[in-house]
Parts: C-alpha cells; structure tokens; sequence
C-alpha cells in the first residue's frame, strides 16, 4: 500500500488484516503470464471523501479513509476492473489511485449530465503491470435506422441515459474488448427494455464482425436486471450473450439488501455452436462478499455501510491468457 496518510489507528489496521486474509481465501491469485482477473463493481456514489479514519454520523459523505483503504484492498485483488456510479467528484478515486500505486492506471469518462444520468462517470482500472490499453475506446451510439427496425422509438431518447463505455485492453499475447454499462433504473421494468434491447443488438452485429477491431468482447456492469429469468434477462441474453454458470448461481449474490437480485453481469457471446467467441480461455468467477469483513469492527448497519463501501458486491472472472 503506497502510504498517502498518517499511520492508520489499530482499528483499521486489524480490520485490514481480517479483509486480506479473506481475499486471499475467496479471490484467485494473480499468476504470472498464466491468467486474467477481470471485474466489475458499482460503488455506490463513489464521490467525494471524509477525510477522516472513522467518520460519525454528523459526516456527509460518510465515506472515510477506512473506507477507501478497504475499498483498494478489494480492486487491487483484479488486473482490471470497471466500476459504476463514479462521480463527478472524483476525491475518493484519486485517494483510491494513490493508495494503489504508481503501477495503477485509469480510464475515465466524462460527466453524464441530466436526471436520469444521475451525474455519474465510468471508470476502468487497470494494473499497467499485468494489462496495457491496446488502442482503442468508444461510446456506443446506436444508429437511428436499427431503433426504427423492431425497436421503440422512444429508445432514443431513453436509452442511453448514461452511454455505455469501451476500451480495449492487452494482456500477455491477448488482445480484448470490455464494455461497461450502467443501465437507466425504473419502477416499471418495461422502461429498460427498449434500451437493452437496443445495446444488445448492437453489442452482437459487432461481435459478429470478423472485420471488427477484435471479437473479443466481455460486457460487464450494472445491467439492472432484477432477478434470474426475468423478461429484461431474456431481453438481453436473447441476442447470444452468456452469463457463465458460477454467476448464475444463487451464490453470486450481486446486491447487500436482496440476494434474488440479479443487477449485475459479466457475459460475452458464443457462436451457434454454443463456443464462446472469445480466444481467451474461461476458467472461473465469482461475486465477493465484503459484508462479514470490511468495516466489520464498526458496528455499522447495512445501510450506513452502503455508502462507505457500497450496495453492490464486485463480480469477477477469471481467465487463462497463455
């Protein structure tokens, strides 16, 4: 840990300890040459910071240094993570950065204005050790004739409420695309079809081009998806997308208030063969479950907990590279 602050309180650094040795029991290890740990996390509000080590209630953000540190402890564990919900604000990411390291790099866009875009950014993080950019980085646009054929037109001026965000990463000899989304939110379900649909769509035409940049395309993010088999799930998986089975497991549980729900994906397409499109070989994945160890000599409730680490759990994938 590169040291930004005074010398944690004992407190923290227990704390720290207990979530380390956790990781080390849940997530794989980073492996030479041999493997690639992708993830996908949506901190909630993940904006300004306390600077503080324990913030009280009289705090706003409530976010703290304890927070933050506990928060790096996680990401590091990945070669390259997009996160969701990062803020116009972006304290607590550059405090994240810097206890990182020097070896740590980012991506990052621009602000989404507007209600529904919730003033938020998209962020990739990336160990420059193990991954490098590879050249490439685009924000979806779906053209207007694709809305008209088979799909709402009130899509376009829906669906991309926050445009979901790519770039192209190497790792070892491998060259691979991710896509990260954040999916507009809403009461009524519906609301969410036209703009999946239409991402979908668009996220398939492009893997099927042998002409594309790569066909190595891994969509990951907040899909809002609110449980396994659900229409919007349909909706979107009907275009040839795969979510592997260890996250479609019941033990991959996405958010810390609801196990059924199912927000959260990483998936990539297969060819009618069923063969993933995908030149990098699947070996695992999994969510990790931070509630029983982050933060946990403080006595919060879920609630408060949610805005110092998050409501959602990262999911992760792993694969072999060479």
């Amino acid at each position: 840990m590169t040291k930004i602050y005074s010398d944690p309180p004992s407190f923290v650094l227990e704390n720290l300890q207990l979530l380390e040795a956790d990781l080390d029991s849940k997530i794989p290890s980073k492996k030479l040459d041999r493997n690639l740990l992708i993830a996908s996390w949506n901190i909630r509000a993940f904006g300004n910071l306390t600077r503080k080590w324990k913030s009280n209630e009289d705090d706003s953000p409530k976010r703290d240094l304890h927070s933050i540190l506990c928060i790096a402890a996680i990401i590091k564990r990945f070669d390259v993570i997009a996160i969701q919900e990062v803020k116009a604000n972006i304290r607590a990411l550059r405090d994240t950065m810097k206890i990182l390291g020097n070896h740590w790099s980012l991506v990052l866009t621009d602000v989404t204005r507007g209600d529904s875009g919730n003033g938020e950014r998209m962020a990739y993080l990336f160990d420059t050790r193990r991954v490098n950019l590879s050249g490439l980085a685009w924000e979806l646009v779906v053209p207007r004739e694709q809305l008209q054929n088979g799909i709402s037109n009130d899509a376009l001026q829906s669906q991309f409420a926050r445009t979901p965000y790519a770039v192209s990463f190497k790792s070892c000899n491998q060259t691979f695309i991710l896509v990260t989304l954040h999916i507009l939110y809403g009461k009524n379900s519906s609301e969410r079809i036209p703009e999946l649909k239409a991402i979908a769509k668009w996220l398939a035409d492009w893997a099927s081009d042998t002409n594309a940049y790569h066909q190595n395309m891994i969509t990951l993010g907040d899909f809002n998806i609110n449980k396994r088999g659900d229409l919007l799930d349909k909706t979107f998986l009907e275009e040839g997308l795969y979510v592997p089975e260890q996250l479609q497991h019941p033990s991959a549980t996405r958010s810390i208030f609801d196990e059924t729900k199912y927000y959260d994906q990483i998936a990539w397409f297969r060819d009618h063969h069923k063969a993933p499109n995908l030149s990098m070989e699947f070996e695992s994945a999994g969510s990790y479950d931070f509630l029983s160890t982050a933060l946990q000599n403080r006595d919060l409730t879920k609630l408060t907990l949610s805005y110092m680490i998050s409501d959602h759990y990262p999911l992760w994938a792993e694969f072999r590279v060479c």
